[in-house]
């Protein structure tokens, strides 16, 4: 009786937000006070798919679901990114009968990476994606080798563990494993460069013995393929590769024979479409159609958007504000668009759930990059315009094509001009709904 009766108080609490458009998060919340074990007594599927890191949880999750969904496999999934154990608890009890079974196939979960032990208390992964772990949040998470840790809690016997072999920090969940692991990366790609490009280097020590590692390639920032000069650690062969890449044309090539059309032209996305391709192909879903399935695919997360403002076009490229990883990511697709491109960087509110004014993270971003021939003029813009002038005046960027607003309005109204280049606006999703106002979008 009390499980049954819980079911239902989330399922009539989920129903009455969506009515009034409100989180996901709260239905779950009560249910666990009704019942803390709640999860425990749920009758769940026979495949449990989670996913989680720094970045690309909920673009991950959403090609996932959209490959098996395509191909005949029913599948429960948060789709409004709620991804502690609370919303993790309105997803399963909101897909469950008033019997508590669930009624999917597959149970597809994205979870926060520092609370997915607690969510995984109860709920047992037969597949686990780690995509990454960078510098992110830092009110928050700290570094990310203390998010490792957290981490390492919700990892248990009897799971698949599905790593990107190009992230040190990431493949070390593997050591101590023996043939449980499958590895997804990337082959050298043609835009790879020897050194480390990035303002900071977290790849420069071995995750397990703290002795310098060094680099045959690096994808960005520290992905790529490392060695220990001690102990030996290395990055792993993988069993799902990006064998090529041409961000110009925007392909990518799967283990040499699968290419897929890149809707957003960077490797952000290349990981995201090949982390969801390896889930598929182990779920039993053919390479050629999981190609098919990603074909210039655009997400519907919201993470991108394209727009018209006035006569011109643009897409908006959101992400954590406090993730310089993220942001460096953007950065890369704007400074390379060939025809020539404004940009436009808002910060606005630093943090979405802490009060905070730390800029800090703002100086481990590579702005020196927007520097490129392709970037006509720069429009930084919201309340911590100041701040962001500021870094800027440590780059080598003329500040004759750097113009401040502390409206975002105001800098929408600049750029509403008769001017034709592209424009790439880079902030973060607390951020974006106060430019979109001023725009019409796709």
């Amino acid at each position: 009786m009390k499980k049954f009766l819980t079911i239902l108080v989330c399922k009539l609490l989920r129903f009455a937000g969506k009515v009034i458009g409100r989180g996901s998060s709260k239905p779950g919340q009560v249910a666990l006070r009704l019942c803390p074990d709640i999860l425990s007594r749920v009758e769940l599927p026979p495949y449990i798919i989670a996913v989680t890191g720094s970045n690309g949880k909920t673009s991950t999750v959403e090609m996932i679901a959209h490959i098996l969904t395509k191909n005949g496999k029913t599948v429960a999934w948060n789709k409004e990114g709620s991804n502690q154990i609370e919303g993790v608890t309105t997803l399963v009890l909101g897909s469950a009968t008033l019997g508590g079974r669930v009624k999917a196939d597959i149970l597809l979960i994205e979870s926060d990476e520092r609370f997915a032990r607690y969510t995984f208390r109860y709920i047992k992964p037969t597949h686990y994606v780690i995509t990454n772990l960078y510098r992110d949040q830092l009110t928050r998470n700290g570094h990310p080798e203390w998010v490792y840790d957290a981490l390492a809690d919700s990892i248990t016997d009897g799971t698949q563990l599905i790593l990107n072999a190009d992230d040190p920090l990431v493949s070390s969940f593997a050591q101590g494993r023996s043939n449980d692991v499958v590895w997804f990366g990337a082959d050298k790609l043609s835009t790879d460069s020897d050194v480390s490009e990035s303002v900071y280097d977290d790849g420069a020590y071995c995750p397990v013995c703290k002795a310098p590692m060094v680099y045959t390639t690096r994808h960005y920032n520290h992905i790529g393929h490392y060695r220990c000069t001690a102990c030996g650690y290395h990055r792993r062969d993988t069993q799902y590769t990006v064998t090529a890449v041409d961000l110009d044309k925007g392909e990518m090539v799967i283990d040499g024979k699968h290419t897929i059309s890149l809707a957003l032209k960077s490797l952000y996305n290349m990981y995201n479409i090949l982390a969801a391709y390896t889930v598929a192909s182990l779920a039993g879903v053919d390479g050629a159609e999981i190609a098919a399935d990603m074909n210039n695919y655009v997400l519907k997360n919201g993470r991108v958007i394209t727009f018209t403002l006035g006569s011109r076009r643009g897409t908006m490229l959101t992400s954590k504000h406090e993730n310089s990883v993220s942001y460096d990511q953007s950065i890369r697709v704007a400074s390379a668009y060939r025809e020539g491109c404004d940009v436009l960087i808002i910060v606005d509110a630093v943090s979405r759930k802490y009060f905070t004014s730390d800029v800090s993270w703002l100086y481990d971003i590579d702005f020196d990059r927007l520097g490129s021939e392709n970037v006509h003029e720069i429009v930084l813009a919201g309340k911590y315009v100041n701040d962001l002038a500021v870094r800027f005046s440590y780059t080598d960027i003329p500040q004759a094509r750097i113009k401040l607003f502390e409206s975002i309005s105001d800098a929408a109204d600049y750029l509403n001009s008769d001017r034709k280049e592209y424009l790439y606006v880079i902030t973060c999703f607390s951020d974006k709904g106060k430019f979109l106002v001023k725009v019409k979008e796709d």
